[in-house]
C-alpha cells in the first residue's frame, strides 16, 4: 500500500505534502518521522540542491530511514527545532511538517506499553531514553496531579473518582504491567471499557511524553524558523492537540486572543490559516487504514 511500511501506514500522505506547496531546492522539516512515509514523499518531490532534516526521538522510527544524501536526520524531539537548524546551519526554512499521531509500530509492538490490546510493561516512552514512565506517574503522582491529568489529557468522566481508587489501591497492588492496571480499574470503568480504558492510556502517554508542551514549542519555534510565505502542515488525533494548533495557527497565542475597544486583535500572529476547516480523511482512507479516522490536518502560512 502506498505510504505503508513495516512501521507504519502514513494518513493524509498527499494532502499533508501538498500543503507544504514544495520548492524542488527548499529546506523542509519532517518533525515527525515515524514510518518514513512523509518524509519519502517530500523527498520525492525535492531536487537535487533539495534538504530534509527529519527528527524523531524514537530510536526504532530510523530503522526506516532511506539511504539518501539529502535527508539530515536528528535523533530527538521537535521540541528542540531550532537547536538543531541552528546546528546544521540553517536559520530558515521552507516548510515543516508534524504528524503527532503515535506509530501503528508503536501501538503494535506489546512492550512500549501504548496500547490496551497486550499485556506488557507500563512504560509509554516515546524516547527510551528518558526516566519517567507510565508506572512512575501511577506510583508517584499525588490524588490532585493525577485527577488533574486524567480530566485535561483524557477527559475521563469520572477523573476525581478514578485518581483516588489509584492512590487507594497502590499500596497493595503492584503496578508493574498494563494486565495489572486494568484489573486495579475494572471495578470503576464507566461506559464501554475499552474507550475508558484508551482514555486513561492517552491521558497517561502524554503525561510521560510532556506532548502538550512539546507541540506548543513545536509551534512557537516553527512560526520563528519558517521563511516568509513558508508553510506549516500539522497532523492531529485528538481535540487536546487540534484545539492548540487551530488556536496558535490563528491567533499566535494558546490564549483568547486580546482586543482593543474596536474589536482588533491586539496581538501580531505570525502565522495564517490557509484552510479555515481542517482537512479530515477520505472514506476510502479510513477504510483501508481505521487508525486514520480522527486525524484532522490544519495548514497555515507564516505572513511576510
Amino acid at each position: 500500500m502506498e505510504g505503508s511500511t513495516f512501521y507504519h501506514t502514513t494518513v493524509l500522505l498527499k494532502e499533508t505534502v501538498d500543503g507544504l506547496d514544495i520548492k524542488s531546492d527548499g529546506v523542509y522539516v519532517d518533525a515527525t518521522f515515524g514510518g518514513g512515509g512523509h518524509s519519502r514523499e517530500i523527498l520525492s518531490r525535492l531536487g537535487e540542491n533539495g534538504r530534509l532534516i527529519a527528527f524523531d526521538q524514537d530510536a526504532d522510527a530510523w530503522r526506516n530511514k532511506p539511504d539518501d544524501n539529502r535527508l539530515i536526520p536528528v535523533t530527538e524531539n521537535f521540541r528542540y527545532l531550532s537547536k538543531f537548524l541552528r546546528l546544521h546551519g540553517y536559520k530558515e526554512v521552507d516548510g515543516i511538517l508534524a504528524d503527532l499521531g503515535v506509530s501503528s509500530f508503536q501501538f503494535d509492538t506489546a512492550e512500549r506499553g501504548f496500547s490496551i490490546r497486550f499485556d506488557g510493561p507500563l512504560d509509554m516512552r516515546m524516547d527510551k531514553r528518558a526516566e519517567q514512565t507510565a508506572a512512575n506517574v501511577l506510583k508517584t503522582y499525588s490524588e490532585q496531579q493525577l485527577h488533574k491529568l486524567f480530566e485535561q489529557y483524557g477527559e475521563v468522566r469520572n477523573s476525581k473518582q478514578l485518581a483516588k481508587h489509584i492512590v487507594d489501591k497502590r499500596a497493595t497492588v503492584v503496578l508493574n504491567s498494563i494486565d495489572a492496571l486494568k484489573g486495579m480499574l475494572a471495578p470503576i470503568m464507566k461506559g464501554n471499557p475499552n474507550r475508558y480504558l484508551a482514555q486513561v492510556f492517552q491521558a497517561l502517554r502524554i503525561e510521560v511524553n510532556d506532548e502538550m508542551g512539546a507541540l506548543k514549542d513545536l509551534l512557537m519555534q516553527s512560526a520563528q524558523c519558517l521563511k516568509p510565505g513558508g508553510r506549516l502542515s500539522v497532523i492531529t488525533f485528538h481535540s487536546l492537540e487540534d484545539r492548540l494548533v487551530k488556536q496558535y495557527m490563528k491567533n499566535g497565542t494558546w490564549e483568547e486572543a486580546e482586543k482593543d475597544v474596536f474589536g482588533r486583535t491586539l496581538h501580531k500572529a505570525p502565522l495564517r490559516l490557509i484552510n479555515n476547516k481542517a482537512v479530515e480523511p477520505t472514506e476510502e482512507e479510513i477504510k483501508n487504514n481505521s487508525r486514520a479516522r480522527s486525524a484532522r490536518l490544519r495548514i497555515a502560512e507564516k505572513i511576510a
